[in-house]
C-alpha cells in the first residue's frame, strides 16, 4: 500500500517548536519506565509531529526539513521501542492493534537518520542492505536491497563513530552482487570497525593479517596486535589463535636464578637487565645476550629476532601481556637509550657477553648454558 505524503508539510528550515517540560518528563521515563510506558506517553506527541513532516528522509532531505534535537532524540527512541515490540524484544508490550506501529517506526526512524541521529542511521542502512549487526542476510522488510542507500546512511553513522557500521560496510563491499565489490575498501571498512572496537573485526583483522605474514615483513606484529585487542574482548579464537602465533615459552633459564645481586647491578647494569629481561619474556640465553631491546619493543609485543648475528635464531613473537611486563620493558627499555646495542657496542661480541654472563652464573647453570647454546664455538656470523 503506497503511502500518502502529509497534507501540510511543514516550511524548509522551520523547525517544529518544542515543548520542554514535555520532553523532560519523556526524557525520564525512557530511563526509568518500561518501553510501553515510555510509548504510552510518547506516540501522541509524536504522532503530532508526524502530521506536519515530510514522509520519509529523501522527502526530508530534499525540502530541508529540521527540527530540534530533542525531537531526533524522541523519534529515535520511539523507532528503537516500536522495533522491539514488533520483534518480541519486550514481550510485555501490547500496542493498540490498529495503530500502524510498523509504519510509525520506520517514519520515525527515516527522519531521525535525517536528523543526524546515529542508531537510527545504522538501523536504516541495515534495514536498506538487508542484513543484521553481523553481516548476515534478514528476510522480511525492504523488498530488493539498496546497496547505495545502505552505504550512505552506514557511512554516516561510522564517521559518528559507530564500530556495527563499518564492520556492515565491509559486509556489502563483499557481496559478489554488489556491483561495485571492492575486497581494498571492504579491508578498509574493517579496520575502522577494529579501531573503534569491534571484536570480530579485530580478530579478522589480525587473521588476515597473519594470513599475509610473508607479504609484509610487519604483518605478523599487525596480527598479533588485532589478536590481543580481540581477546582482550574474550574472543576464544583470537585467544587460540594468540597461543599458536606467540606461545608462552615461561619463565625459562633466568627464572631458575636467584635475585640479581648488588654486585651484578652495580658493575654489569646492562648484563642485569638482559638477564632481568630473559625472565619477564621467557628468552633464551643467546636472544637476552643479544636482543636490540628498543628496536625489538612493539608495543604489545617484542620481536625477537637475533638470525643477523646468531645463525640458529629464529624470529618470534613474545607479547607484552600485562602492566607489570609493561613497566619492567619501558624501565630496561631506558637502560639501553644512549647505548649502541650492536655488537660493536660496549657490551661486545657474543662471546664476551657470554663469557660475563658465565662468570655470573652458578656452576651449573653455566653447565647447562652450554647445553643451550653449544661449546664457544658455536656458529657466529661475523657482526
Amino acid at each position: 500500500q503506497q503511502r500518502q505524503p502529509p497534507p501540510h508539510p511543514a516550511p524548509a528550515g522551520a523547525p517544529v517548536l518544542v515543548s520542554t517540560l514535555a520532553y523532560v518528563a519523556l526524557d525520564e521515563a525512557w530511563g526509568t519506565q518500561p518501553r510501553a510506558v515510555f510509548l504510552e506517553q510518547a506516540l501522541p506527541l509524536v504522532r503530532q509531529l508526524l502530521r506536519d513532516a515530510p514522509l520519509d528522509a529523501e522527502a526530508a532531505r530534499a525540502a530541508g526539513w529540521q527540527i530540534a534535537p530533542q525531537q531526533v532524540q524522541l523519534l529515535a527512541r520511539c523507532a528503537r521501542a516500536l522495533a522491539g515490540a514488533a520483534t518480541g524484544a519486550d514481550a510485555n508490550m501490547e500496542l493498540d492493534p490498529e495503530a500502524d506501529a510498523e509504519g510509525i517506526g520506520m517514519r520515525c526512524r527515516e527522519l531521525a537518520a535525517h536528523g543526524g541521529e546515529r542508531i537510527a542511521q545504522l538501523s536504516l542502512g541495515l534495514w536498506f542492505a538487508r542484513m543484521n549487526r553481523d553481516g548476515e542476510r534478514v528476510h522480511g522488510g525492504i523488498a530488493a536491497a539498496n546497496f547505495k542507500r545502505a552505504i550512505r546512511w552506514l557511512t554516516l553513522a561510522g564517521e559518528q563513530g559507530l564500530a556495527d557500521a563499518w564492520f556492515a560496510l565491509s559486509r556489502i563491499y563483499l557481496k559478489p552482487e554488489f556491483s561495485q565489490r571492492s575486497v581494498s575498501e571492504a579491508q578498509a571498512c574493517l579496520e575502522r570497525a577494529a579501531d573503534l572496537g569491534h571484536s570480530a573485526a579485530q580478530l579478522e583483522c589480525g587473521m588476515h593479517a597473519w594470513r599475509t605474514r610473508r607479504g609484509g615483513g610487519q604483518n605478523d606484529v599487525r596480527a598479533a596486535y588485532w589478536l590481543q585487542k580481540a581477546a582482550a574482548q574474550g574472543c576464544a579464537e583470537a585467544q587460540a589463535a594468540l597461543r599458536r602465533i606467540a606461545p608462552d615459552s615461561g619463565g625459562g633459564w633466568a627464572a631458575s636464578l636467584p635475585g640479581l645481586s648488588r654486585e651484578l647491578l652495580g658493575n654489569q647494569p646492562l648484563l642485569a637487565a638482559r638477564v632481568e629481561l630473559a625472565g619477564w619474556f621467557g628468552l633464551s640465553r643467546a636472544e637476552a645476550l643479544l636482543l636490540d631491546v628498543k628496536a625489538a619493543d612493539h608495543g604489545h609485543c617484542l620481536v625477537v629476532d637475533i638470525r643477523a648475528s646468531y645463525g640458529r635464531g629464529k624470529r618470534r613473537l613474545v607479547l607484552v601481556s600485562n602492566a607489570q611486563q609493561r613497566q619492567a620493558l619501558d624501565r630496561i627499555s631506558r637502560l639501553f637509550d644512549s647505548v649502541d646495542a650492536g655488537l660493536d657496542g660496549p657490551e661486545g661480541n657474543y662471546r664476551q657477553r657470554l663469557y660475563r654472563l658465565k662468570t655470573w652464573l652458578p656452576e651449573d647453570e653455566a653447565e647447562g648454558e652450554r647445553g643451550e647454546d653449544g661449546a664457544p664455538g658455536a656458529r657466529l656470523q661475523a657482526a
